[in-house]
C-alpha cells in the first residue's frame, strides 16, 4: 500500500512561501517525493521562474487531480493541487488582503484533508499575519496558523475551541522549546502564567513527545522571573504557580523538573540533560532557538489531531521574487513531518 503523501501549503503568495517551495523540489528531490502543494499553479510558475537563475536550471510545475497523483510525479517538477480560484496573482512583497485570503484557504484545504485521512501531515509556508487579518472573516479572527488549525480541528471534533488545547513547539537538532502561550502581548501572556495552563503544557508535551521519542520525555520548566524569582526575591510566580504546577504534573506521572532560571536552562537542554524546555511565553522560548539558526528551526504545533510542521520563519517581503529565500528550514519542517 503507498503511503499517505504530505501537502505543502503555497503561504502568502507575495512572500518567499512559493520560492523555497520550488528550491525545495529543486534542490531534495528524493525528501520530497510524495509531497505536492496545496494551492495555485501561476503561483508556483512565477517561483519557479525567480529561482531559476541561480542554478539555469527549468523547474516545471504539474497540476495534479489528487493528492496521490503526487508520487508519479518526476524528480524536479513541482506537484499542485489547484484549489484555489485562477486569478491575477496578487502582488510581489506587499501586504494584501487577496494574499491573505488565498494563504488561508491553502490551510483550510489541506487542514480537513488531514483530518479526513487523505494526506499523512501538512507543512505550512509561511503566511503573513496584516495580510491574514485583512483577508476578513473568518480569518481576521486568528492570529496565525495555529489559531486557524486549532479552530479547524475543534469543528472537526465537534468541540468548543478551549477543548483542544494545542501548544506551538520549535525545535532544531539542539534543543526543543514548547511554548505556555504564543501570540499574545507580553503583559497579557504574563497573565496566562497560571497553574492550570502550565499543567495543561505539560501534559500536551508529554504526550506528544512520549510518543515521537517511545519513552517518557524529560521535561525542564522556565520560570518567568530573573533567577527563577531568586527564592521570592525577584517575583514570587515560581513559588506560588509554576512550582506548583510542576508538582500536579509529576504526580501524574509526568518528568517535569524545574523551575530552573530562564538565563541557563536553555543552555542546559542543548547539552542533552533534557528533551525539552517548557517557556513561559513567546520570545522567552523563540529567542534561543532562534539564535542557533533560523534556517534549521521548525514550528511544531502539538495537541492536534494532525501533524503539522512549519518553518520557522516569515515570509520575507523584502527579498520576495529575488530567488534569494533558503528553503533549509522548509526541509526541515518536511523531514520533521515525515518521521511524526
Amino acid at each position: 500500500m503507498t503511503a499517505l503523501p504530505i501537502a505543502i501549503t503555497l503561504g502568502d503568495p507575495a512572500g518567499i512561501g512559493p520560492e523555497i517551495i520550488a528550491k525545495a523540489f529543486r534542490d531534495a528531490p528524493d525528501q520530497t517525493r510524495g509531497c505536492f502543494v496545496v494551492g495555485d499553479v501561476a503561483a508556483l510558475r512565477r517561483a519557479c521562474a525567480a529561482v531559476q537563475g541561480d542554478t539555469g536550471v527549468s523547474l516545471p510545475v504539474a497540476e495534479i487531480e489528487q493528492p496521490d497523483d503526487a508520487w508519479q510525479t518526476p524528480p524536479r517538477c513541482v506537484p499542485v493541487l489547484q484549489v484555489l480560484a485562477r486569478v491575477d496573482l496578487p502582488p510581489i512583497g506587499r501586504v494584501s488582503a487577496q494574499a491573505g485570503r488565498m494563504a488561508g484557504d491553502c490551510v483550510v484545504w489541506a487542514a480537513r484533508a488531514a483530518l479526513r485521512g487523505q494526506i499523512a501531515a501538512l507543512v505550512t509556508a509561511p503566511l503573513h499575519k496584516q495580510a491574514l487579518a485583512a483577508a476578513g472573516p473568518p480569518y481576521d479572527a486568528f492570529a496565525g496558523h495555529t489559531e486557524l488549525l486549532q479552530a479547524e480541528c475543534a469543528a472537526f471534533l465537534n468541540r468548543p475551541m478551549r477543548d483542544v488545547p494545542v501548544r506551538m513547539m520549535l525545535a532544531n537538532d539542539e534543543l526543543r522549546v514548547v511554548l505556555l502561550s504564543i501570540h499574545l502581548p507580553l503583559a497579557a501572556a504574563i497573565a496566562q502564567v497560571t497553574e492550570d495552563n502550565i499543567v495543561q503544557t505539560l501534559r500536551i508535551a508529554h504526550q506528544s513527545l512520549a510518543t515521537a521519542l517511545n519513552r517518557v520525555p524529560r521535561i525542564a520548566v522556565a520560570g518567568l522571573n530573573p533567577h527563577a524569582g531568586e527564592g521570592g526575591l525577584l517575583g514570587r510566580e515560581e513559588i506560588d504557580i509554576i512550582a506548583p504546577a510542576i508538582a500536579r504534573a509529576r504526580a501524574e506521572g509526568i518528568n517535569a523538573q524545574g523551575p530552573f532560571a530562564p538565563d541557563t536552562i536553555f543552555m542546559r537542554a542543548r547539552r542533552g540533560e533534557f528533551d525539552v524546555v517548557a517557556a513561559m511565553y513567546h520570545d522567552q522560548g523563540l529567542i534561543p532557538v532562534k539564535y542557533l539558526g533560523v534556517e534549521r528551526g521548525v514550528n511544531v504545533t502539538l495537541g492536534l489531531p494532525l501533524v503539522r510542521t512549519s518553518p520557522d520563519h516569515g515570509t520575507a517581503f523584502d527579498i520576495a521574487g529575488s530567488g534569494q529565500a533558503d528553503p533549509a528550514s522548509l526541509l526541515a519542517a518536511i523531514g520533521m513531518a515525515q518521521v511524526r
